[in-house]
């Protein structure tokens, strides 16, 4: 972290209700050219059709000009190009796409707001920070449900998060550590920009932020700090007698409880709260669940991050919390193998090997938690089949059999399915 960046985290550590000027001069042809190091150059490029590489070409002179636009108040952010990926089951999630110019811009406030708000974030909020990742917000939770007092879950969903956060709050929400109306009307302006979609038409949002953008993500983390965290452990904790904890990875988030009375009055707030500040639940996905080790073993489950969490029973015959990828995910993994099988299978073999152990090593040291053997098993024998299949069609004729095709593998150092050996958290710690 640069020296500037030290010193706000470290003033914004020591004085939680200090707000901060001149974040706006930060913006200077310095902290830009470090912070080009942390603009992807393989990314997609944006409506101007620049990419990273092209803009690095008069990288020196590109930054001048956009400084001095800065300075005079003539930036103006480019239209947002929309994207979108496969999300689940028949289903797209759209990505919005900067152009790098704007990507580089971000990439500084993000560090910024970073430096400043990383002090003020809770232990419960796990995504989207640095040096937190999705496993330590799935491992937190294993250990208060295993070890705590918890009988009931409150399992939510926001339905279409990103695109109904509030413009006006979210700016209030800035205001409360940002005294600075420069930056603010830089993010405004991120949060205005136009969205071009895939057939010509451009929209422009009243409301969100496109999901994809590099800012986006600190952004959406300090709309839900205030929304959520604070809420509860300010009002919600307070009110109940029993334990009570939630667990928050970006917009995805599980709440537990002792007594079922206090669950069903968190159930009967949430949405009012969300409501206040232009959210919404999803009513499919938001439910009140018993989930306790006196249950009847593997009755009741719920889904987070990909896993399945569920009780059952140790090898002495304990009770214990279980968790395998969940079967909506197996299959959407799946499906994705097949069809980047279908698109690849005509590469040359060692590049194919290559990124195919890449994919591979990725989702084994993801989803290579204990208990979960089995569906990594599951995975590796269906995914090896499909590539089996789409090999076989790369011409007319048949390439392999299944022994030529095991050697194959062999040769490749395909990685097997393995459990990823993690480092415990210490049970005081993790039940803080």
């Amino acid at each position: 972290m640069q020296t500037s960046l030290q010193g706000i985290a470290k003033k914004a550590q020591g004085q939680k209700k200090y707000r901060f000027r001149n974040l706006f001069g930060m913006l200077n042809e310095e902290n830009l050219r470090d912070c080009w190091r942390g603009v992807r150059k393989n990314a997609a490029y944006g409506v101007d059709g620049v990419s990273a590489r092209e803009y690095e070409q008069d990288l020196e002179g590109n930054i001048g000009r956009l400084v001095e636009r800065l300075k005079r108040r003539r930036y103006r952010a480019k239209l947002v190009r929309r994207a979108y990926i496969p999300k689940g089951e028949h289903k797209l999630r759209p990505l919005g796409i900067p152009a790098t110019e704007d990507k580089l811009l971000q990439v500084a406030v993000k560090r910024i707001l970073e430096a400043i708000y990383e002090q003020d974030f809770l232990r419960c909020s796990y995504g989207y920070r640095p040096r937190i990742g999705a496993l330590d917000a799935v491992d937190k939770l294993t250990v208060k449900l295993q070890f705590g007092r918890y009988r009931w879950v409150v399992e939510a969903d926001i339905r279409s998060y990103f695109d109904r956060l509030d413009h006006g709050w979210m700016l209030r929400m800035l205001e409360e550590r940002i005294d600075d109306r420069a930056l603010l009307w830089l993010i405004r302006k991120w949060l205005k920009a136009g969205i071009l979609e895939k057939d010509g038409e451009v929209i422009h949002p009243a409301t969100g932020t496109p999901q994809g953008g590099i800012v986006s993500p600190v952004l959406s983390n300090i709309y839900l700090h205030y929304v959520l965290d604070l809420w509860f452990e300010r009002v919600v904790k307070k009110s109940c007698r029993g334990e009570a904890c939630l667990i928050r990875y970006a917009d995805d988030y599980v709440c537990a409880f002792e007594a079922k009375e206090e669950a069903e009055r968190f159930y009967g707030a949430l949405e009012k709260r969300l409501g206040k500040f232009g959210l919404e639940l999803s009513e499919q996905k938001t439910r009140i669940i018993t989930f306790s080790q006196y249950s009847e073993p593997g009755k009741q489950s719920f889904e987070f991050l990909g896993f399945e969490f569920r009780w059952g029973k140790d090898l002495k015959g304990c009770a214990h919390l279980k968790r395998r990828t969940s079967p909506g995910r197996l299959r959407t993994s799946l499906k994705r193998f097949t069809q980047w099988c279908r698109e690849n299978r005509n590469q040359r073999l060692r590049n194919l090997f290559g990124k195919l152990n890449q994919k591979l090593r990725g989702y084994y040291n993801y989803y290579g938690v204990h208990g979960n053997s089995a569906r990594l098993g599951a995975f590796s024998l269906h995914a090896m089949g499909i590539l089996f299949k789409w090999l076989n069609r790369r011409s007319d004729r048949r390439s392999y059999n299944w022994t030529g095709f095991k050697e194959l593998l062999e040769h490749f150092k395909v990685p097997r399915p393995r459990i990823v050996a993690r480092p415990r958290p210490k049970l005081a710690a993790s039940l803080s």
